[in-house]
Protein backbone atom coordinates (compact mmCIF):
# COMPACT_ATOMS: atom_id res chain seq x y z
CA UNK A 1 0.00 0.00 0.00
CA UNK A 2 0.91 3.44 -0.56
CA UNK A 3 3.40 4.57 2.13
CA UNK A 4 3.97 8.49 2.26
CA UNK A 5 5.70 11.22 4.71
CA UNK A 6 7.39 9.73 7.59
CA UNK A 7 9.53 12.05 9.70
CA UNK A 8 13.39 11.04 10.39
CA UNK A 9 12.70 10.63 13.77
CA UNK A 10 9.51 8.28 13.32
CA UNK A 11 11.70 6.00 10.56
CA UNK A 12 14.59 5.76 13.12
CA UNK A 13 11.96 4.33 16.04
CA UNK A 14 11.11 2.05 13.63
CA UNK A 15 14.24 0.93 12.69
CA UNK A 16 14.91 0.85 16.47
CA UNK A 17 11.54 -1.48 16.94
CA UNK A 18 12.52 -3.83 13.94
CA UNK A 19 16.06 -4.52 15.76
CA UNK A 20 15.13 -4.18 18.99
CA UNK A 21 11.66 -4.91 19.26
CA UNK A 22 11.29 -2.22 22.10
CA UNK A 23 9.42 0.73 22.16
CA UNK A 24 11.67 3.67 22.22
CA UNK A 25 11.58 6.09 25.40
CA UNK A 26 9.57 9.04 24.61
CA UNK A 27 8.11 8.08 21.51
CA UNK A 28 4.19 7.18 20.68
CA UNK A 29 2.85 3.76 20.62
CA UNK A 30 4.43 1.25 18.97
CA UNK A 31 1.64 -0.24 16.70
CA UNK A 32 1.44 -3.44 14.95
CA UNK A 33 -0.06 -2.94 11.88
CA UNK A 34 -1.24 -3.58 8.19
CA UNK A 35 1.32 -1.43 5.74
CA UNK A 36 -0.67 1.60 4.15
CA UNK A 37 -2.41 2.29 7.46
CA UNK A 38 0.14 4.56 8.68
CA UNK A 39 -1.21 7.44 6.51
CA UNK A 40 -1.58 10.90 8.65
CA UNK A 41 -5.13 11.25 7.64
CA UNK A 42 -6.77 8.22 10.04
CA UNK A 43 -4.95 9.44 13.08
CA UNK A 44 -4.79 13.45 12.53
CA UNK A 45 -6.54 13.91 16.18
CA UNK A 46 -4.07 12.14 17.79
CA UNK A 47 -0.94 14.07 16.11
CA UNK A 48 -3.07 17.32 16.60
CA UNK A 49 -2.45 15.95 20.63
CA UNK A 50 0.69 14.42 20.62
CA UNK A 51 2.59 16.22 18.00
CA UNK A 52 6.12 15.15 19.96
CA UNK A 53 4.75 11.67 20.48
CA UNK A 54 4.12 10.58 17.10
CA UNK A 55 3.41 6.36 16.39
CA UNK A 56 5.99 3.96 15.78
CA UNK A 57 4.60 1.34 13.03
CA UNK A 58 6.07 -2.61 12.41
CA UNK A 59 4.11 -4.00 9.43
CA UNK A 60 2.78 -7.26 8.74
CA UNK A 61 2.14 -9.12 5.35
CA UNK A 62 -1.09 -11.18 6.83
CA UNK A 63 -2.64 -11.75 9.94
CA UNK A 64 -0.33 -15.30 10.43
CA UNK A 65 2.81 -12.96 10.37
CA UNK A 66 1.37 -11.10 12.51
CA UNK A 67 0.31 -12.93 15.13
CA UNK A 68 3.50 -14.70 14.90
CA UNK A 69 5.49 -11.53 15.64
CA UNK A 70 3.48 -10.85 18.87
CA UNK A 71 3.87 -14.47 20.21
CA UNK A 72 7.16 -14.04 19.78
CA UNK A 73 7.63 -11.32 22.52
CA UNK A 74 7.60 -8.12 19.90
CA UNK A 75 6.85 -5.12 22.41
CA UNK A 76 3.85 -3.66 21.00
CA UNK A 77 1.34 -1.18 22.06
CA UNK A 78 -1.22 -1.01 19.77
CA UNK A 79 -1.98 -4.20 17.18
CA UNK A 80 -4.74 -4.25 14.15
CA UNK A 81 -5.34 -7.97 13.49
CA UNK A 82 -8.84 -9.65 11.50
CA UNK A 83 -11.37 -10.66 13.68
CA UNK A 84 -11.25 -14.46 13.16
CA UNK A 85 -7.59 -14.18 15.16
CA UNK A 86 -9.14 -11.86 17.98
CA UNK A 87 -9.90 -14.93 20.11
CA UNK A 88 -6.13 -16.30 19.94
CA UNK A 89 -4.39 -13.08 20.71
CA UNK A 90 -7.12 -13.01 24.13
CA UNK A 91 -6.48 -16.46 24.84
CA UNK A 92 -2.71 -16.08 24.53
CA UNK A 93 -2.73 -13.09 26.89
CA UNK A 94 -1.24 -11.01 24.35
CA UNK A 95 -3.98 -8.20 24.53
CA UNK A 96 -5.75 -6.73 27.22
CA UNK A 97 -9.52 -5.54 28.03
CA UNK A 98 -10.63 -2.08 26.53
CA UNK A 99 -12.26 0.12 29.42
CA UNK A 100 -15.18 0.94 27.06
CA UNK A 101 -15.88 4.32 29.19
CA UNK A 102 -12.69 5.99 27.86
CA UNK A 103 -14.02 5.33 23.86
CA UNK A 104 -15.44 8.46 22.93
CA UNK A 105 -17.20 7.14 20.18
CA UNK A 106 -18.36 4.14 21.30
CA UNK A 107 -22.06 5.02 20.74
CA UNK A 108 -21.41 5.53 17.02
CA UNK A 109 -20.00 1.70 16.07
CA UNK A 110 -22.70 -0.62 14.65
CA UNK A 111 -23.59 -2.92 17.74
CA UNK A 112 -22.86 -6.02 15.72
CA UNK A 113 -19.71 -5.36 14.86
CA UNK A 114 -18.53 -4.11 18.30
CA UNK A 115 -20.02 -7.62 20.04
CA UNK A 116 -17.21 -9.06 17.60
CA UNK A 117 -14.67 -7.91 19.84
CA UNK A 118 -15.98 -8.87 23.07
CA UNK A 119 -15.08 -12.04 24.90
CA UNK A 120 -15.44 -13.37 28.31
CA UNK A 121 -17.77 -10.32 29.07
CA UNK A 122 -15.27 -7.74 27.93
CA UNK A 123 -13.98 -5.55 25.07
CA UNK A 124 -11.27 -6.75 23.70
CA UNK A 125 -11.18 -5.11 20.00
CA UNK A 126 -12.31 -2.46 18.57
CA UNK A 127 -13.78 -3.24 14.62
CA UNK A 128 -12.57 -0.21 12.26
CA UNK A 129 -12.59 -1.62 8.61
CA UNK A 130 -14.35 -4.43 6.84
CA UNK A 131 -14.09 -5.52 3.00
CA UNK A 132 -14.63 -8.29 0.76
CA UNK A 133 -12.56 -10.68 -0.85
CA UNK A 134 -13.27 -12.26 -4.33
CA UNK A 135 -12.11 -12.75 -7.92
CA UNK A 136 -11.15 -9.83 -9.62
CA UNK A 137 -11.58 -10.57 -13.50
CA UNK A 138 -9.91 -8.32 -15.91
CA UNK A 139 -13.08 -8.87 -18.48
CA UNK A 140 -11.08 -7.85 -21.88
CA UNK A 141 -8.46 -10.74 -21.59
CA UNK A 142 -10.38 -13.92 -19.73
CA UNK A 143 -12.04 -15.88 -22.16
CA UNK A 144 -14.97 -16.04 -19.38
CA UNK A 145 -16.26 -14.63 -16.44
CA UNK A 146 -16.01 -17.01 -13.61
CA UNK A 147 -19.24 -17.44 -11.61
CA UNK A 148 -17.60 -19.12 -8.26
CA UNK A 149 -14.29 -20.21 -6.76
CA UNK A 150 -14.43 -23.53 -8.15
CA UNK A 151 -13.47 -22.05 -11.95
CA UNK A 152 -9.97 -21.04 -10.46
CA UNK A 153 -9.12 -24.90 -11.24
CA UNK A 154 -10.62 -24.52 -14.77
CA UNK A 155 -7.50 -24.80 -17.16
CA UNK A 156 -8.53 -22.07 -20.03
CA UNK A 157 -7.38 -19.58 -16.88
CA UNK A 158 -4.08 -21.39 -16.53
CA UNK A 159 -0.71 -19.73 -15.95
CA UNK A 160 -2.88 -15.89 -15.05
CA UNK A 161 -4.22 -16.24 -11.92
CA UNK A 162 -2.65 -14.78 -8.62
CA UNK A 163 -3.35 -15.98 -5.14
CA UNK A 164 -3.21 -14.53 -2.49
CA UNK A 165 -0.32 -15.72 0.05
CA UNK A 166 -2.09 -16.21 3.12
CA UNK A 167 -2.84 -19.36 4.69
CA UNK A 168 -6.61 -18.93 5.99
CA UNK A 169 -7.79 -17.47 3.19
CA UNK A 170 -6.75 -20.15 0.55
CA UNK A 171 -7.79 -22.86 2.81
CA UNK A 172 -11.52 -22.07 2.87
CA UNK A 173 -11.87 -20.81 -0.82
CA UNK A 174 -10.52 -24.33 -1.06
CA UNK A 175 -12.62 -26.14 0.82
CA UNK A 176 -15.79 -23.93 -0.27
CA UNK A 177 -15.20 -24.88 -4.19
CA UNK A 178 -15.39 -28.78 -2.82
CA UNK A 179 -18.56 -27.73 -1.06
CA UNK A 180 -16.69 -28.27 2.36
CA UNK A 181 -17.68 -26.61 5.74
CA UNK A 182 -13.74 -25.40 6.00
CA UNK A 183 -14.62 -24.82 9.86
CA UNK A 184 -15.97 -28.19 10.41
CA UNK A 185 -13.84 -30.08 8.37
CA UNK A 186 -12.69 -33.91 9.17
CA UNK A 187 -9.05 -34.75 8.89
CA UNK A 188 -10.17 -36.22 5.71
CA UNK A 189 -11.67 -33.41 4.24
CA UNK A 190 -8.81 -31.17 5.55
CA UNK A 191 -6.62 -33.97 2.98
CA UNK A 192 -8.54 -33.29 0.29
CA UNK A 193 -8.70 -29.23 0.47
CA UNK A 194 -4.63 -29.66 0.67
CA UNK A 195 -4.40 -31.90 -2.52
CA UNK A 196 -6.99 -29.28 -3.93
CA UNK A 197 -4.52 -26.47 -3.33
CA UNK A 198 -1.84 -28.70 -4.62
CA UNK A 199 -3.71 -29.22 -7.91
CA UNK A 200 -4.22 -25.78 -8.33
CA UNK A 201 -0.69 -24.54 -7.77
CA UNK A 202 0.77 -25.13 -11.26
CA UNK A 203 -2.03 -23.02 -12.76
CA UNK A 204 -0.91 -20.17 -10.84
CA UNK A 205 1.17 -17.32 -11.68
CA UNK A 206 2.79 -16.24 -8.37
CA UNK A 207 1.00 -15.90 -4.56
CA UNK A 208 0.50 -12.18 -4.44
CA UNK A 209 1.40 -10.40 -0.99
CA UNK A 210 0.95 -6.25 -1.47
CA UNK A 211 -2.19 -4.77 -2.74
CA UNK A 212 -0.28 -2.86 -5.17
CA UNK A 213 1.70 -5.71 -6.58
CA UNK A 214 -1.78 -7.13 -7.43
CA UNK A 215 -2.99 -4.19 -9.13
CA UNK A 216 0.22 -4.38 -11.42
CA UNK A 217 -0.11 -7.47 -12.43
CA UNK A 218 -3.51 -7.16 -13.42
CA UNK A 219 -2.92 -3.74 -14.48
CA UNK A 220 -0.54 -5.29 -17.04
CA UNK A 221 -2.52 -8.26 -18.69
CA UNK A 222 -0.48 -11.04 -17.03
CA UNK A 223 -3.22 -11.98 -14.40
CA UNK A 224 -6.57 -12.30 -15.60
CA UNK A 225 -7.96 -13.62 -12.04
CA UNK A 226 -6.74 -12.18 -9.06
CA UNK A 227 -7.93 -14.29 -6.10
CA UNK A 228 -8.71 -13.13 -2.91
CA UNK A 229 -8.44 -9.60 -4.39
CA UNK A 230 -9.58 -6.63 -1.76
CA UNK A 231 -12.40 -4.15 -2.42
CA UNK A 232 -9.25 -1.73 -2.87
CA UNK A 233 -8.03 -3.28 -5.68
CA UNK A 234 -11.34 -3.14 -7.59
CA UNK A 235 -11.89 0.72 -7.16
CA UNK A 236 -8.36 1.43 -8.11
CA UNK A 237 -8.51 -0.43 -11.67
CA UNK A 238 -11.90 0.74 -11.84
CA UNK A 239 -11.03 4.34 -11.80
CA UNK A 240 -7.89 3.67 -13.82
CA UNK A 241 -10.00 3.02 -16.47
CA UNK A 242 -9.38 -0.76 -16.61
CA UNK A 243 -12.38 -3.71 -17.87
CA UNK A 244 -12.64 -5.18 -14.55
CA UNK A 245 -15.59 -7.51 -12.57
CA UNK A 246 -15.55 -8.07 -8.84
CA UNK A 247 -17.59 -11.01 -9.25
CA UNK A 248 -19.44 -12.45 -6.07
CA UNK A 249 -19.01 -16.39 -6.30
CA UNK A 250 -21.67 -18.59 -6.15
CA UNK A 251 -20.22 -19.82 -2.46
CA UNK A 252 -20.28 -16.39 -1.72
CA UNK A 253 -17.44 -13.68 -1.23
CA UNK A 254 -15.45 -13.78 1.67
CA UNK A 255 -16.02 -11.16 4.29
CA UNK A 256 -13.53 -9.75 7.00
CA UNK A 257 -13.58 -6.74 9.63
CA UNK A 258 -10.06 -5.89 11.41
CA UNK A 259 -9.98 -4.04 14.45
CA UNK A 260 -8.09 -2.54 17.30
CA UNK A 261 -6.58 -4.16 20.57
CA UNK A 262 -4.26 -2.19 23.32
CA UNK A 263 -1.05 -5.34 24.18
CA UNK A 264 -1.24 -6.88 27.52
CA UNK A 265 1.92 -5.14 28.45
CA UNK A 266 0.76 -1.52 27.51
CA UNK A 267 1.19 0.96 30.30
CA UNK A 268 1.11 4.13 29.01
CA UNK A 269 -2.61 3.88 28.30
CA UNK A 270 -3.31 7.77 28.00
CA UNK A 271 -1.15 7.89 24.80
CA UNK A 272 -3.17 4.21 23.48
CA UNK A 273 -6.71 5.58 23.94
CA UNK A 274 -5.95 8.84 22.75
CA UNK A 275 -4.84 6.66 19.48
CA UNK A 276 -7.65 4.47 19.77
CA UNK A 277 -10.08 7.77 19.97
CA UNK A 278 -8.12 9.50 16.74
CA UNK A 279 -8.61 6.40 14.52
CA UNK A 280 -12.12 5.55 15.66
CA UNK A 281 -13.54 9.41 15.05
CA UNK A 282 -16.00 8.63 11.86
CA UNK A 283 -13.92 11.48 9.94
CA UNK A 284 -10.76 9.14 10.52
CA UNK A 285 -12.54 5.94 9.94
CA UNK A 286 -14.24 7.49 6.66
CA UNK A 287 -10.93 9.17 5.57
CA UNK A 288 -9.84 5.46 5.54
CA UNK A 289 -12.77 4.00 3.73
CA UNK A 290 -12.50 6.45 1.08
CA UNK A 291 -8.48 5.88 0.57
CA UNK A 292 -9.11 2.11 0.53
CA UNK A 293 -12.25 1.52 -0.98
CA UNK A 294 -13.01 -0.03 2.09
CA UNK A 295 -16.66 -0.33 4.30
CA UNK A 296 -16.44 1.09 8.23
CA UNK A 297 -17.38 0.21 11.37
CA UNK A 298 -19.58 3.23 12.47
CA UNK A 299 -22.98 4.19 11.01
CA UNK A 300 -22.04 8.06 10.94
CA UNK A 301 -18.58 7.07 9.06
CA UNK A 302 -20.60 5.38 6.64
CA UNK A 303 -22.39 8.89 6.08
CA UNK A 304 -19.22 10.46 5.64
CA UNK A 305 -18.04 7.50 2.24
CA UNK A 306 -17.55 8.51 -1.33
CA UNK A 307 -21.14 7.76 -3.22
CA UNK A 308 -18.25 6.12 -5.23
CA UNK A 309 -16.96 3.84 -2.36
CA UNK A 310 -20.52 3.72 -1.30
CA UNK A 311 -21.32 1.51 -4.91
CA UNK A 312 -18.23 -0.62 -4.67
CA UNK A 313 -19.46 -1.93 -1.58
CA UNK A 314 -23.04 -2.57 -2.76
CA UNK A 315 -24.29 -0.69 0.56
CA UNK A 316 -27.25 0.32 -1.05
CA UNK A 317 -28.76 -3.42 -0.90
CA UNK A 318 -29.68 -4.38 2.19
CA UNK A 319 -29.00 -7.75 1.43
CA UNK A 320 -25.44 -7.71 0.56
CA UNK A 321 -23.61 -9.28 3.04
CA UNK A 322 -26.44 -12.08 3.31
CA UNK A 323 -24.21 -13.85 0.59
CA UNK A 324 -20.72 -13.12 2.13
CA UNK A 325 -19.04 -16.10 3.62
CA UNK A 326 -18.00 -14.50 7.06
CA UNK A 327 -14.14 -15.78 8.32
CA UNK A 328 -14.97 -16.69 11.65
CA UNK A 329 -12.48 -17.19 15.15
CA UNK A 330 -9.50 -20.01 14.72
CA UNK A 331 -9.44 -22.12 17.71
CA UNK A 332 -5.23 -23.14 18.09
CA UNK A 333 -6.12 -26.69 16.80
CA UNK A 334 -7.48 -25.64 13.48
CA UNK A 335 -4.98 -22.43 13.02
CA UNK A 336 -2.20 -24.74 13.30
CA UNK A 337 -3.26 -27.02 11.10
CA UNK A 338 -4.39 -24.93 8.32
CA UNK A 339 -0.61 -23.23 8.61
CA UNK A 340 0.78 -26.53 8.21
CA UNK A 341 -1.57 -27.48 5.39
CA UNK A 342 -0.48 -24.14 3.68
CA UNK A 343 3.55 -25.19 4.77
CA UNK A 344 2.72 -28.35 2.52
CA UNK A 345 1.50 -26.97 -0.27
CA UNK A 346 3.84 -23.86 -0.99
CA UNK A 347 6.68 -26.71 -0.42
CA UNK A 348 5.30 -28.95 -3.00
CA UNK A 349 6.21 -29.12 -6.45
Amino acid sequence: MKMKYVQKVVLFCLITVLISGCSPKGQGPVLLEWSGYEQESFWEPYKEQHPDALPVFSFFADDSEGFAKAKSGFAFDLVHPCSSWWKLYVDHGLVQPIDTSRITHLDTFYPDMLAMGQFNGQQYFLPWEWGYESILVRTDLAPDIPESWADLWDPQYSGHISMYDASEAAYLISGMSLGIDPYNATPAEQEQIKQHLIDLKPALLNYWLDYTEIIQLVAQGDVWLASHAWNDAYGVLLEEGYEVEFINPTEGRLSWICGFGIGANETNLDLAYDYLNAVTAPQSMANMGNEFYYGVASQQATDLLDPFVVEILDLEDPAVLENTFFYQPLSEELRTTIEAIWSDVKASN
